[in-house]
This record gives structure tokens, C-alpha cells and sequence, in this order.
């Protein structure tokens, strides 16, 4: 009997795990833990706490749709798999791996209690289009890619050599086991997960966006007040939906390489947080005691008197979504021109955005603040107020978001207001002075 673990692979079809499980032609119990760290301090009741677990919702009733059971436990994993195992006979866990610091503590501690046991426990890697360790092997490279362009340029060449299709096994093709698990009081969530409607479907929205957005995505997915993403990235993050589907049929479309030159952004994070063995410990590293969090309150507020500032965050706060654009503007204001820790930034957009990834938001918010290998230069510090007029020329974001501000004009719309906290122009010149600091005291 093989268990196998879902975590960021909310999905039953196209798993690594699944095609592991169909080649072994073993009998499998499918598990979910949600684990108390990850929804610690009421993260079941954020944004991004509310989506993994609508996921979840939506995974337990796709099990059931196929006649399956999917069992979850709330508790902490190492727990769960040793009473697990103590009351089924499993000789394998097999579960995908995770990258953070965190991940790989756990999984060392799953390991132990798998060996106690005399079970086997297999990692594999589901969530990345390139298999690391192979793609190390393939470029030939002594150390790692810290600038991405040439990884990029490698990552395509790899899997033009080595694709990496969508496997064809669904969960209808393995042979779950109809064993009941009796699970003890510790481990029922403290809250009611049928409360969480289940999530939306991501395949509408990956075909409505084949068909009549990624051939334009290169040109317009600057310009947020359109929004011409996709809207599969909070699907992404927890697996609901294949990076290896996404990257197989967009590759079918005209168009498409600006898009999958995403889902090779997205490869190039978990690269580096493999590879880079400070990724998860810049702030330690650098010397930040110049920073503060006076005007932190005012940013995650909306409340700084900077439009494209205070509507894009409005927006995180209201909905949990924000593009990219606007998570640079907002990243790059709060840690240059307000002279913010980023990683107070980077622990609200934890809570707040739907589609949070420790990773990806990590490596975006180390860019913005010019730390670590893959960071921009420590006096690029954008203009807020340009960018707003660039890519909302029309203002009509900021007049969906600050309603306040629907009567001024195309020009005025744009423009700091008279209470705004800082002044862009001084603050720029302070962040640039500061941050040659920082970077220097590496």
C-alpha cells in the first residue's frame, strides 16, 4: 500500500505522483494535511488562507465526483504520517517536493517517521517544467544562473531536447484504496471547511485566455486598467492547473512566448531558491538598520497620498488580487521611497494575495529592494506617478479604486496628492544614497 500526500498539487489529473503510483500498480491512500504553521495567526480567514482552502474544497469534491475518498487531517505532518502509519500497512509515502526552508524541515521529519515505520519515502518533482538536478547536468555550468536572461535562453533549449509533456493518467487510472481512516478529535480543523465554497474551475479560463488574449498578452500585460492576464495564477500556486498543460498548449498558439516566458520566470524563482543558499536569509545578510516602519501602516492602508500607491492596495486589501505591475510600483515605493524593511511587504502580501507563493513572492519583493543575486540596481527607484500615467492613461483604475478622486482630470488624476506622506523627488534621491549603503554593507 502506497500513501500519497497532496500539497501543491490541487488536481486529479497530470501528477508526477500519479503516474508513479499507476507504474507501480499499487493499491494508494490519497491524504491532505492542512498543516496549523501555514494557516497560523487566522490565515484561514485572509485572502490567500481562503483560497488554499477553497482549493481543498474543491479537490476533496473532485475525489468524490470519481468515487474516491480523500482523507484530510488537520495537525502537524509529522504527527499525521506517524498515525497514519501505525494504523494502515504502507511501504511508500510518496509525495512532490517544496523548496522553502520550511518545506524541507518537514520533510526531513516525515522521512524519519517513514523510516521508523520501515516505509520508503519518495520526493518528486511536480510543480517546475525542468527537472533541477538534470538541468544543472545540461548546462554544464559551474555554479548557477543569477540573472535570468540566460537561463531563459538554456531553460528553452532544455526542453527542446527534454520536453516535459502532460502525462495522460488521471486519477480514474490508479487503484485507490476504500480503507476508512478513523481520525482521532486532535486531528479535525478547528473550523469547518464546508463553510469554504469550493474553488472555481481553472480550464474555462485557460481556454478563454488561449483563444483571445495570449497572442496580445506581449504587447498589453503592462497595462493593468485592461488586465489582459490571464487569471490562472491563483490556480497556479496550488497546482489546481499543470504548468505542463499551460506550457503544452500555449506553445500550440501564435503568440505565445512572452506567456511562457512567464511560466520560465516562474521556473527561474524556484531555481534560485534551490540553488541560492541565502534566498531565505538576505535580511541577515545585508546591514538594514537604516530602514523603518514609520510610514508602513500608511502604505498597506492605501493611504499615502499616492494614487497608483493607495488604489493598488485597496485593491490587495479588497480582493486579493493586484497585477505585477502594480505589485512592483507598490513593492518599490514601500521599500525605496518609504524606506521599509521588504520584508514587512513581503509578510503582507502573504496574507493578502490570493494567489501568495513563498517563493515567487519572495524573489519579487528582493528585486524590488536590490538585494540578493537577482535584484535591479540600487538606484532604480520607479516613478509611481509616470507609471500610473503610462499605463492608465485614461485614469480609469485609479477612479474604480479612489472614487474620491473621479472628478479631476487626466493630468491631475495621476498627481500626488496634497497630503501625500512623502515627496517622490527627495525621497528617490534619500533611497538611492541609503540603498548604496545597504547593498555595499553585504
Amino acid at each position: 500500500m502506497k500513501l500519497f500526500i497532496h500539497r501543491k498539487d490541487l488536481r486529479i489529473h497530470d501528477l508526477v505522483g500519479f503516474d508513479y503510483l499507476h507504474e507501480a500498480q499499487a493499491e494508494s491512500i490519497h491524504l491532505l494535511i492542512l498543516d496549523p504553521f501555514l494557516l497560523r495567526g487566522g490565515r484561514e480567514q485572509e485572502h490567500s488562507g481562503r483560497n488554499f482552502l477553497q482549493h481543498v474544497r474543491r479537490l476533496k469534491q473532485l475525489y468524490e465526483q470519481q468515487g474516491h475518498q480523500l482523507h484530510i487531517a488537520y495537525g502537524e505532518p509529522e504527527q499525521v504520517l506517524d498515525y497514519i502509519l501505525e494504523q494502515q500497512s504502507i511501504d511508500e509515502v510518496v509525495a512532490h517536493r517544496d523548496f522553502t526552508p520550511y518545506a524541507r524541515e518537514r520533510d526531513r521529519k516525515l522521512r524519519q517517521i517513514a523510516d521508523r515505520h520501515g516505509a520508503a519515502f519518495t520526493l518528486l518533482v511536480d510543480h517546475m517544467m525542468i527537472h533541477v538536478e538534470h538541468f544543472a547536468e545540461f548546462t554544464g555550468k559551474e555554479g548557477y544562473y543569477k540573472v535570468f536572461a540566460p537561463f531563459h535562453r538554456k531553460w528553452l533549449d532544455f526542453l527542446a531536447q527534454y520536453p516535459n509533456p502532460a502525462s495522460s493518467i488521471p486519477i480514474q487510472q490508479l487503484n485507490l484504496s476504500r480503507q476508512a481512516i478513523d481520525w482521532p478529535e486532535r486531528f479535525q480543523p478547528p473550523f469547518e471547511l464546508g463553510d469554504y465554497r469550493p474553488a472555481d474551475e481553472p480550464t474555462p479560463l485557460l481556454q478563454h485566455f488561449l483563444a483571445e488574449q495570449i497572442a496580445d498578452y506581449g504587447e498589453e500585460r503592462d497595462y493593468y486598467a485592461i488586465d489582459p492576464s490571464s487569471g490562472l495564477n491563483p490556480h497556479v500556486v496550488l497546482g489546481a492547473v499543470s504548468v505542463r498543460e499551460m506550457y503544452d498548449r500555449a506553445s500550440l498558439e501564435q503568440g505565445s512566448e512572452e506567456w511562457i516566458r512567464q511560466i520560465a520566470f516562474r521556473d527561474f524563482y524556484l531555481y534560485q531558491a534551490i540553488y541560492d543558499e541565502d534566498y531565505f536569509r538576505y535580511e541577515k545578510r545585508y546591514d538594514l538598520s537604516a530602514l523603518d516602519d514609520r510610514h508602513f501602516e500608511a502604505w498597506y492602508k492605501g493611504e499615502t497620498g499616492i494614487p497608483v500607491i493607495d488604489a493598488s492596495m485597496r485593491q490587495l486589501n479588497e480582493t486579493g488580487r493586484m497585477h505585477n505591475r502594480l505589485r512592483i510600483l507598490s513593492a518599490m515605493f514601500l521599500t525605496k521611497n518609504l524606506q521599509c524593511p521588504f520584508t514587512l511587504g513581503e509578510q503582507y502580501f502573504r496574507r493578502k494575495l490570493l494567489d501568495y507563493d513563498n517563493i515567487i513572492n519572495r524573489g519579487n519583493w528582493m528585486w524590488c529592494a536590490s538585494l540578493g543575486a537577482n535584484s535591479a540596481p540600487y538606484f532604480r527607484v520607479v516613478n509611481p506617478v509616470t507609471q500610473s500615467a503610462k499605463y492608465d492613461p485614461e485614469g480609469d483604475y485609479l477612479r474604480q479604486w479612489l472614487p474620491e478622486l473621479k472628478d479631476l482630470s487626466i493630468k491631475e488624476i495621476h498627481q500626488p496628492r496634497p497630503d501625500a506622506i512623502v515627496d517622490l523627488k527627495r525621497s528617490r534621491a534619500a533611497a538611492i544614497e541609503t540603498y548604496k549603503g545597504i547593498v555595499q554593507s553585504l
